[in-house]
């Protein structure tokens, strides 16, 4: 790739593993050659695993950063927080519970420059995926998709994967659209992306699932994606509102954002 990659790890919870999970993304890029940077954004963990991460930030200070606030605001806005401080023409979203390695991300890249595709997302759909992850979330993805399939017309299987690929000007123009914080957050992304005629496609991944059969996902969690998913779609269907949002360059975005950079920890 030509141009500087920024990776954007959300972190909740994950003191225990970031250093490791941080170090092997770090070699694992270094290895390919890209010019990049890793920015760990902790979601207001109270294990404090902004602390951890820091610690990267003595042996590894031109491609570690690591961004803290002190709130859980949900992994689209750690997302988007995160974003506002990259620095690459090219942004990653990458899950730090690696249960998605970064080693994939050549096949993203070349299937981005293949496609000339703006947006190239991780699919567990993909005929060439190979997946292990539980059957209940294996239904719950299908049906999931059907409907966004339906509301959104979106030329993709899945949006829910945790690995996905952006030219840094897409997200600079739908970031200011941007409402939900939590669950929904990739749909409305992705509908939005969509929405302003960006294309977008699809890759395999291989995913090894780490968590319990739900991972972080309560039964209300699910009542609060259907509500957002159908808020989305009243947004962009009925009011139009996502037409009525004006541009705003993502250093403006930072000035809202509660985060900050955090410094070494000796």
């Amino acid at each position: 790739m030509t141009g500087k990659i920024s990776v954007i790890m959300p972190a909740y919870n994950e003191a225990r593993h970031i250093v490791k999970n941080l170090l092997e993304v770090v070699d694992t890029l270094a290895v390919f050659g890209y010019d990049f940077e890793v920015i760990v954004v902790d979601d207001g963990s109270p294990d404090k695993t902004y602390l951890e991460a820091a610690k990267l930030l003595s042996t590894h200070p031109e491609l570690v950063r690591v961004v803290h606030y002190d709130e859980n605001q949900g992994k689209g806005n750690a997302l988007i927080c995160g974003t506002t401080f990259a620095k690459g023409v090219y942004v990653v979203f990458l899950d730090a519970d690696m249960d998605l390695h970064p080693s994939q991300l050549p096949v993203l890249f070349g299937i981005m420059d293949a496609e000339n595709a703006d947006v190239v997302i991780g699919s567990k759909r993909h005929p060439a995926s190979i997946v292990n992850y539980p059957w209940h979330r294996r239904m719950g993805s299908w049906a999931y998709y059907s409907l966004i399939k339906l509301l959104f017309g979106l030329p993709v299987k899945d949006t829910q994967t945790g690995l996905k690929v952006f030219k840094r000007a897409v997200l600079a123009r739908v970031f200011p659209r941007i409402l939900v914080k939590r669950f929904a957050f990739d749909i409305e992304v992705l509908a939005n992306v969509h929405h302003l005629g960006y294309k977008i496609v699809d890759a395999p991944v291989t995913l090894e699932f780490q968590r319990g059969a739900f991972g972080r996902i309560k039964p209300r969690d699910i009542y609060r994606i259907m509500l957002d998913t159908a808020a989305i779609f009243y947004r962009m269907r009925i009011i139009k509102y996502y037409d009525r949002v004006l541009d705003v360059p993502l250093d403006e975005l930072r000035a809202m954002s509660p985060g900050h950079e955090v410094e070494a920890v000796r």
